[in-house]
């Protein structure tokens, strides 16, 4: 199942008092000068994740404490950090209806709202104040169905989600309501969770009953916040069976090892665009030395024998981890991608953003979010892809590029949009 964030809410968490981003896209680029707020935005993420993992207290504290997490200014013993996620998922099968055709359709849930407000007592203790998963009933009104609603640890979950889910389905396909039909009525119960700090999809979205809940939970629990570094990239890697691509790109011979091994098919359509994609280079290649360690073997078209990653072009080893990472047999829900551009020559970013999107596009593929401050980048964009990361007066905000009109007109007339952002085109937003 995919799924896609729609619109993103944050307020009183660092950079962020008050921020709101609506028409996230599959492919999604925030452009921005060093220090606006766009690594603060994937921290986020990567805080959402610690909650999920640990428990709001770790993920705080990891953070240098609740009074550095909150925003600057705002009083930390009243205030609350508030996230609200709204997203929706894909790739459902509907059942069929028996006033429809009985071949079974292929649509998006309806939108689906996450919610976790974490505060302060007695100065000292992190709590979740509130966390809430729902959706509102019916086509344009109706209750909202709480599939989880808790509160410093007790809550209750929904219980009867698949009748619920029924309904919404036979909905979905424009069927008209029987209003003399009876609506299934909600079942509910209690899970208390055991501690303040903890979030009820940690232990709610363990159980396959809660279906919508776990969704959640694996679009939590599997997103990733990438910044490849080239050091960490060469190295000669111990025998392993990583089969995921880890933040820095430590892992990437393991990984290229196990796609090799495990999904040749899917190892030969990265050999085939990294020919594509990098001029030069005719064949990769995975083999182990005397010690069992791992070595990448890169082999240009003008000399016999093929060089390890020691000695590869950073824009090469680069590259061909992008490949890796985007081509992974389970991919992940969401891509968080810092600075692409860092060791990649030009030409190599408009190759790198096609990739992007045909990843981010496809089937299989998760959404992606990426940090950047390079024209090159964004001239491969569409206008609907891009945001602007705006820092004033110590807050942050994010815009989209479509707000700006007189932009969307020369956009639209063959302009790129890294050289409209080079000629201050976007009033307020310099490179």
């Amino acid at each position: 199942m995919r799924s896609q964030i729609e619109q993103i809410r944050v307020k009183n968490f660092k950079l962020y008092k008050e921020l709101q981003i609506k028409n996230l896209q599959r492919l999604n680029v925030f452009l921005g000068a060093n220090g606006t707020g766009k690594t603060t935005l994937f921290k986020t993420f990567n805080f959402l994740a610690t909650c999920l993992k640990d428990n709001a207290t770790v993920a705080v504290n990891r953070e240098g404490g609740f009074k550095e997490v909150i925003t600057r200014g705002v009083n930390s013993q009243t205030a609350l950090i508030e996230f609200e996620i709204k997203f929706r998922n894909f790739a459902e099968t509907v059942a069929p209806s028996p006033l429809v055709a009985p071949s079974p359709l292929v649509a998006p849930s309806p939108l689906l709202t996450y919610e976790l407000k974490i505060g302060l007592h007695a100065g000292k203790h992190v709590v979740v104040e509130r966390e809430i998963l729902k959706y509102r009933r019916g086509q344009k009104h109706g209750k909202p169905w709480h599939f989880l609603d808790y509160s410093e640890g007790i809550g209750s979950a929904l219980k009867n989600e698949s009748a619920l889910k029924n309904e919404a389905d036979y909905n979905k396909l424009g069927v008209a309501e029987d209003h003399n039909k009876p609506s299934v009525a909600e079942e509910r119960e209690e899970q208390p969770l055991g501690a303040k700090d903890i979030l009820a999809l940690k232990g709610l979205g363990q159980f396959e009953r809660y279906h919508t809940i776990r969704s959640f939970k694996n679009l939590l629990e599997h997103w990733l916040v990438i910044n490849l570094q080239n050091e960490e990239m060469r190295r000669i890697s111990e025998v392993g069976a990583d089969q995921q691509l880890s933040a820095s790109g430590s892992n990437l011979a393991q990984v290229a090892s196990y796609i090799y091994q495990y999904h040749p098919a899917i190892f030969q359509t990265i050999l085939d665009k990294m020919k594509q994609r990098v001029p030069g280079i005719d064949q990769v290649e995975v083999s182990q030395n005397e010690a069992g360690q791992l070595l990448l073997k890169f082999k240009d078209d003008t000399f016999i024998d093929p060089f390890v990653a020691k000695y590869a072009s950073d824009g090469t080893i680069k590259m061909f981890a992008y490949l890796v990472l985007l081509h992974d047999p389970t991919p992940r829900p969401l891509l968080c991608i810092e600075e692409p551009e860092n060791y990649l020559y030009p030409s190599l970013l408009t190759e790198l953003a096609e990739e992007l999107r045909e990843y981010a596009m496809k089937g299989k593929g998760g959404q992606v979010f990426v940090s950047t401050h390079s024209p090159d980048f964004v001239n491969a964009l569409k206008i609907e892809e891009l945001f602007f990361v705006k820092k004033t007066q110590g807050v942050s905000q994010i815009l989209p590029a479509t707000e700006f009109e007189q932009v969307k007109e020369l956009y639209d007339n063959g302009c790129e949009l890294g050289w409209l952002w080079q000629h201050k085109y976007f009033d307020g937003i310099d490179p």
